[in-house]
């Protein structure tokens, strides 16, 4: 469609017609359509998706008796019932955030399954693709940066469980629970949605245990929140997306909290 754009500002709407039957507008409204028209289209609403099958081979990250294998604070961490516990109080804080890191082991593809519980004071998460920060200035021996799988107990969009954090980075909350984005020439694009308020609502359990599944192949990484697809990101910025690290878990400074996880397992994934 030709659209006539040689209309003085103060001249009168042209009453003759485009040839799509459209009336040709005075200049500032045209202006203004077309700028509309520049606008993003909205985000496709996909259908909701489940967890794939748990695979075989799936090898244990945790005793359930002890922490073996595991690096964190002693002050915080200990194991209660089967399960790592994380726990700070006003009497004994955590100085920064801190985190128990599972030793020795780098994963790059993989596929990661465990539960947690955690109360609603403060916030929790679980690192992977990351890595340990012992150099230059840090608030303690347990600093880690990378990829996080946000811990919560708290069912209203968007802080929940769930979203991806750049922990230590600068690109902040990478993709919220309920989006289909990718992160390109600097930025997030939302290509789809597939969760509401009510959805999570009703797929997380408060003050109980919740199963997660964090899947990472390449560039392309999917959180699964008790059977339901949650996120799905891919990162492709040539120089922030992080292709392997280590696993670790989080205590959050400021407001006394715990959170606990158990059943820790992980297959490799070929590349």
């Amino acid at each position: 469609m030709t659209i006539d754009l040689s209309m003085k500002l103060n001249s009168p709407m042209n009453p003759s017609l485009c040839p799509a039957g459209i009336p040709r507008l005075h200049p500032i409204v045209l202006v203004l359509c077309l700028v509309a028209g520049l606008s993003a289209p909205a985000a496709e609403v996909l259908p909701r998706v489940a967890a794939p099958p748990e695979p075989s081979g799936m090898v244990s990250l945790f005793t359930g008796k002890d922490l073996t294998g595991w690096d964190g604070d002693p002050r915080l961490w200990s194991v209660k019932g089967g399960a790592i516990r994380g726990e700070t109080t006003a009497e004994n804080p955590a100085k920064g955030n801190t985190f128990l890191i599972l030793k020795d082991r780098r994963f790059g593809n993989f596929d990661l399954r465990l539960s947690f519980r955690c109360n609603a004071s403060n916030n929790s998460g679980i690192q992977y693709r990351s890595k340990h920060i012992t150099e230059g200035r840090v608030a303690n021996s347990w600093v880690v940066r990378g990829y996080q799988h946000e811990i919560r107990n708290e069912h209203k969009l968007p802080s929940v469980t769930g979203f991806i954090y750049d922990e230590g980075g600068r690109r902040g909350r990478m993709c919220l629970v309920g989006e289909k984005a990718a992160w390109e020439n600097g930025r997030k694009h939302v290509l789809g949605t597939f969760l509401n308020d009510e959805d999570y609502r009703q797929l997380f359990k408060l003050d109980d245990w919740n199963d997660v599944v964090i899947i990472a192949e390449g560039n392309h990484i999917r959180h699964f929140l008790n059977g339901t697809l949650v996120v799905d990101f891919t990162d492709n910025d040539p120089n922030l997306a992080l292709k392997e690290g280590i696993i670790a878990l989080q205590l959050h400074a400021g407001r006394p909290m715990w959170a606990e996880y158990r059943n820790l397992r992980i297959k490799d994934l070929a590349p």
